[in-house]
Order: C-alpha cells, then sequence, then structure tokens
C-alpha cells in the first residue's frame, strides 16, 4: 500500500479528473500509479503527458528508450520500474537474461549504440557534471541534437518517476508476477525496497 491514501476518479480534485481518466486508460498497465499521483493534479497532468507526447513523438526507437529507462530505473534500485520496464523491453526483443544484467560491463545482447545508451543513461544518473566530451562525440555518430536532448530527458523523467515511486511505495498491480514470468523475467532480480 502506497504511503499515501489511493484515490478514485470521483474522490480526485475536480483538476484531477479529467487527466486521471486519460492516462487512466493509456497507461492502465501502471493502474496503481495514477491514484496516488492524482493528489498533485498538476504533476499528474505534466508529468504523464510528457511522457506520453515523447512517446508518440518517436524521436528516438522504443528499445532504446526502454533501454535507458531500465538502466536509470536499475541505478536508481526502484523495483516498480525495473520490472514493469523490464517486461517490455523484454517485448522489445532483447532477452530476459540481457535485461535482467542490464549494468554489468559486459552484458550479451547490447549492440554498440545499445551500451552508449546504457552508459549514457548511468552517467545522466550518477553524475551528470562530469560527462566527458568523447561521450558526446559517440552520441552524435548516431543520434541528432534533437535525439540527445530527448534521450537526455527521457532520462530524467524516468528518474522522477523512480524516486516518486519510491518514496511514496507505490506497489506493482496485482498479477504483475504473472507478466514477469511470461516474459522470462524473475521477480527474484528485482530490486528489494529498503
Amino acid at each position: 500500500m502506497a504511503r499515501v491514501m489511493d484515490l478514485s476518479i470521483d474522490e480526485a480534485p475536480v483538476a484531477a479528473r479529467a487527466d486521471y481518466a486519460r492516462y487512466a486508460e493509456q497507461f492502465g498497465y501502471f493502474s496503481n500509479l495514477i491514484p496516488v499521483y492524482a493528489h498533485s493534479p498538476e504533476g499528474l497532468r505534466h508529468i504523464f503527458s510528457l511522457s506520453a507526447e515523447m512517446r508518440e513523438a518517436e524521436v528516438l526507437p522504443q528499445r532504446l528508450v526502454e533501454i535507458a529507462t531500465v538502466a536509470v530505473s536499475r541505478v536508481n534500485e526502484c523495483p516498480y520500474c525495473v520490472a514493469y520496464h523490464s517486461a517490455r523491453l523484454v517485448d522489445h526483443g532483447l532477452d530476459a537474461e540481457t535485461v535482467e544484467n542490464i549494468l554489468e560491463p559486459a552484458v550479451p545482447g547490447l549492440d554498440e549504440v545499445e551500451i552508449l545508451v546504457r552508459d549514457y543513461a548511468r552517467l545522466v544518473t550518477e553524475r551528470p557534471w562530469g560527462i566527458r566530451d568523447k561521450v558526446f562525440e559517440d552520441l552524435r555518430r548516431h543520434f541528432s541534437e534533437g535525439q540527445i536532448v530527448a534521450l537526455t530527458i527521457r532520462i530524467a523523467l524516468t528518474g522522477l518517476f523512480n524516486k516518486v515511486n519510491m518514496a511514496l511505495e507505490i506497489e506493482m498491480e496485482d498479477g504483475f508476477a504473472d507478466e514477469l514470468s511470461r516474459t522470462g523475467l524473475s521477480e527474484a532480480n528485482l530490486p528489494q525496497p529498503g
């Protein structure tokens, strides 16, 4: 149970209800997030709309976005985001072993660009003030400047979701263990809270 009460759509502030309905439908697989985020109509509206708009714009291949998201969530040890985005990453073609070991230096199953994205996600999360020029030279070989900015925003947005979800102790939805099992991922390999 989250540290704040889940709100039904009828209990949510009036200013949050339209967004509650929209994002509950659009992000139905994250159904435990919406009733908590609804306490902050502005937060619900802007955080979820930013995520949705960036996904719809398809500036970056979704597989690369998910690699960055799982890497950030692993660094931050957010069980909720690791679970959901790991399952999505398996659906984008990576095997469970690769996903579960994504932070290992010599993880099999990632190509050069995917390793670059993974490593950049770690740098932005762990020490954004010390990223060397060489990293950006490497990024520019594969991405436009607009894509680099979009990737950086997605990485930082993932960190925001991680921190909110962990601070408020938002739990995974009932039955999500079945989803992990379907993808070959193991609950035992998720970060443990606390």
